[in-house]
């Protein structure tokens, strides 16, 4: 992962300061691009910890086309929580919860659940329905029958609902690619990337996504590009990214996935086991929300 360190060092070298949403502050430059050969090993970041049983929940949660946060919550992810909590918290309902006690909540009560736990039309709902779209199903078909197509298309950008997400995406537009000797690449553009935080999730995801897709339809892997618009490091992030900046990167670990599936559909988080993954520790930061 010498790729993701390189641009971190680009970003602190080369970024300027810039206010942005949250308020927190960041160093951002625009225009970044990465390449990752998928043949190489599971690019999941070792110079850190990254929780993997999430990346696969929340994959499996966006092709399911599942918007409410209760699969997650109930499997021990918690990565999308804070945006209902703080959508909650502005209720009549609110008795002064903490974010865990939310979590617990949804976890446990299904109607709660269903009333606070969605997070509107976001990335799942925009892959399953898109305007009356079911544009993975049209992209499988598409890869199969057509893979020399220039239009493999998934896009989670949808203008019509972004007020109503709870989060506008981030990753925003996925382009797929068939080469002549039948090897399956990806390049994710991503419009806004947390350096720290996000975008070792955003690698492992899509290039999973690559691996799972071509599995199902006989193809070679390819690489996974990268290509992030506004990249950034927050402002209290940035001692963590020099910590990390510190280590020695370690071999890439493997991710065995179940050859017995045979539709994108049909995925559980029991079809994927990592292998000889031995990352350094966790690096914590705050979220900015």
């Amino acid at each position: 992962m010498e790729q993701y360190l390189k641009l971190c060092r680009y970003v602190l070298k080369n970024g300027k300061t810039k206010d942005d949403r949250t308020n927190t502050g960041t160093i951002s430059t625009f225009g970044y691009q990465m390449h990752f050969d998928l043949n190489q090993g599971f690019p999941l970041l070792t110079t850190k910890k990254v929780h993997w049983p999430a990346i696969i929940h929340e994959l499996l949660w966006f092709i399911a086309g599942d918007t409410n946060i209760e699969y997650l919550v109930k499997n021990k992810v918690y990565i999308w929580s804070a945006w209902p909590y703080e959508k909650y918290r502005k209720t009549k309902s609110f008795k002064g919860e903490t974010l865990k006690e939310f979590n617990y909540k949804i976890a446990g009560t299904p109607k709660f659940a269903a009333k606070y736990g969605d997070l509107g039309p976001v990335y799942g709902r925009q892959w399953r329905n898109f305007n009356g779209v079911d544009q993975l199903h049209e992209l499988m078909i598409n890869l199969k029958t057509n893979p020399h197509s220039r239009r493999h298309i998934l896009s989670a950008w949808n203008p019509k609902e972004i007020n109503n997400m709870a989060l506008p995406p981030c990753h925003t537009l996925i382009q797929f690619y068939v080469s002549n000797d039948k090897r399956l690449s990806c390049q994710l553009y991503q419009r806004s990337g947390d350096i720290f935080l996000g975008v070792p999730f955003n690698i492992a995801s899509y290039s999973l996504l690559t691996m799972m897709i071509a599995q199902v339809l006989g193809y070679k892997l390819g690489e996974f590009v990268h290509t992030l618009g506004d990249a950034h490091i927050y402002s209290n992030h940035i001692e963590q990214v020099n910590t990390q900046l510190k280590r020695k990167p370690k071999p890439l670990p493997k991710i065995i996935i179940n050859p017995k599936v045979k539709s994108i559909f049909d995925f559980n988080f029991e079809d994927f086991t990592i292998e000889d993954y031995q990352p350094d520790d966790v690096i914590k930061a705050p979220v900015a929300i």
